[in-house]
């Protein structure tokens, strides 16, 4: 480094110190050289081959549907009241205890009946139940 001495020039220094920019691409390069092997090393491994398998139908879950008027359907069949959709789902947990409820409910419907039909579901044993909606 040239220090400069009070003599009669006034000329400005310049000049630019690149040694800490050296040192800083050093320590780049090292760190590429070190990480660069561990991202291309893979280990091959032969996966086993299955079968495709189809999804079980049996524990889909059933579709409770209430219309604007109030007439309740269940997997799209008419149900005539709150008693016999209870002893249907009474037999159908019987058949499946790990029986899944959504419920369709109508936006105009009345939300009495929506808890009529909750309760019903409830009564009959059945504590998976859903709510089905659209997003707007």
């Amino acid at each position: 480094m040239g220090f400069k001495t009070n003599s009669e020039d006034d000329e400005a220094v310049s000049e630019i110190n690149v040694t800490p920019l050296v040192d800083v691409m050093l320590v780049l390069v090292i760190i590429l050289l070190v990480t660069a092997p561990l991202l291309t090393q893979s280990v091959n491994v032969a996966l086993p081959k299955t079968a495709s398998t189809t999804p079980d139908t049996e524990k889909q879950p059933m579709q409770l549907g209430i219309d604007a008027q109030g007439a309740v359907t269940l997997n799209k069949n008419p149900i005539a009241d709150l008693v016999a959709l209870d002893n249907t789902l009474k037999s159908e947990l019987a058949a499946n205890p790990e029986l899944i409820i959504h419920i369709y409910a109508d936006q105009g419907v009345n939300y009495g009946k929506v808890a009529e039909v909750m309760a019903t579901v409830q009564h009959a044993g059945i504590s998976k139940l859903a709510f089905v909606t659209l997003e707007q």
